[in-house]
């Protein structure tokens, strides 16, 4: 007898007057508003515009959902155009179907678009949104908890999930391994934040990071898993596609390393203070060695000018030193015996005749 599971929704649609509310969709609604604040919060911290995140979510977040869907239907077939189904039912979905994989790859041609519209790097827009982007995952996998899909086998553990009776489902408690992939997805998020202000990982590499431990985290759960699947040499063909994705990420974290060390400097030119501040951190020497001999040599142009306009003429230096000097001995005039002026008796300058008595 179980005595402590995890209830399941009777229903994952609540209608709110003619309007449906899709437990499903109201998960990666939520989860696309984490991703994209805490990515604005980690691009504005390295220097980017407020706004930017969201203005190439706008483009990837359709991209994501169209390859989402596309990666689940391309999959999962048999469900759509096997006999007796409806292939319209492809288009429905709010009724669950998106595979991740489908979804970063074409959310990454649309982030790509956007990035070159706003002539920013894409690697660097992926760093910052990694984290968030692990965040939102957490939050979507508990639209599975509404649409009661994607659970693993049959357990009495007391944080089973309770399964109840349906189209391709037998009642029971099973593994919640929509509840385990959203806690290691919480998880993976930690780990790149922390990772990313300890080494100070760019160029991709923060992405990177992300993929690789998203990877292994899904290895293990798909394992679990009980739902319908393609096997390949007796493995999921997620588990498959797991192992290949992280090995992909793993080689680019390492080349990345090697060949574009360090962080990027500028991750938007035109945001305030982004142009400057590469010569400003040394991203350029060069730039910044012209741009301080320019400087010096401007302060000395400065300082020359003022000495010159603070300098007095050599001939009026030496009048007023001449000027200064006291009068010598015996012609010293006072008071009481005023100096006489006898200009007519005054030598012409040039006249050399002596005075009388003189030889």
């Amino acid at each position: 007898m179980d005595i402590a599971y995890i209830p399941s929704p009777s229903t994952g649609v609540i209608h709110l007057g003619p309007i449906p509310l899709r437990g499903y969709a109201f998960c990666i609604i939520i989860g696309v508003f984490v991703a994209v604040w805490l990515g604005n919060r980690r691009w504005i911290a390295r220097g980017g515009k407020p706004g930017t995140v969201a203005d190439i979510a706008v483009w990837a977040v359709p991209f994501g959902l169209v390859g989402g869907r596309l990666y689940h239907v391309i999959t999962d077939y048999q469900l759509y155009f096997g006999e007796g189904r409806n292939w319209v039912d492809a288009f429905k979905i709010w009724e669950g179907g998106l595979g991740i994989w489908g979804a970063i790859a074409l959310g990454a041609v649309g982030a790509w678009i956007g990035c070159r519209l706003r002539g920013i790097p894409l690697p660097a827009w992926a760093d910052a949104l990694a984290p968030g982007i692990a965040l939102a995952q957490a939050c979507g996998r508990w639209g599975n908890w509404f649409n009661q899909e994607l659970y693993g086998r049959a357990t009495d553990l007391p944080w089973a999930v309770e399964i109840s009776a349906g189209p391709n489902r037998d009642a029971g408690t099973y593994h919640p391994t929509f509840l385990y992939e959203s806690l290691w997805c919480i998880g993976v998020a930690v780990l790149v934040i922390w990772a990313d202000r300890r080494f100070k990982l760019g160029h991709g590499r923060a992405f990177a990071l992300y993929v690789a431990a998203y990877c292994v985290g899904r290895g293990w759960i798909e394992y679990m898993r009980v739902d319908e699947a393609h096997h390949v040499l007796g493995l999921r063909l997620n588990v498959w596609t797991s192992i290949v994705v992280f090995l992909a990420a793993v080689v680019y974290f390492v080349l990345s390393a090697k060949l574009r060390p360090g962080r990027e400097t500028v991750v938007e030119p035109d945001a305030p203070g982004g142009a400057g501040k590469k010569a400003a951190d040394g991203a350029d020497p060069a730039a910044k060695d012209a741009k301080d001999a320019a400087d010096t040599k401007g302060a000395q142009g400065v300082k020359d000018t003022k000495d010159a306009k603070g300098a007095k003429p050599e001939g009026t230096a030496a009048a007023g030193a001449a000027l200064a000097e006291p009068a010598a001995e015996g012609s010293v005039l006072t008071k009481d015996e005023p100096a006489k002026k006898d200009l007519g008796t005054a030598q012409p300058a040039g006249d050399t005749t002596p005075e009388p008595g003189t030889r």
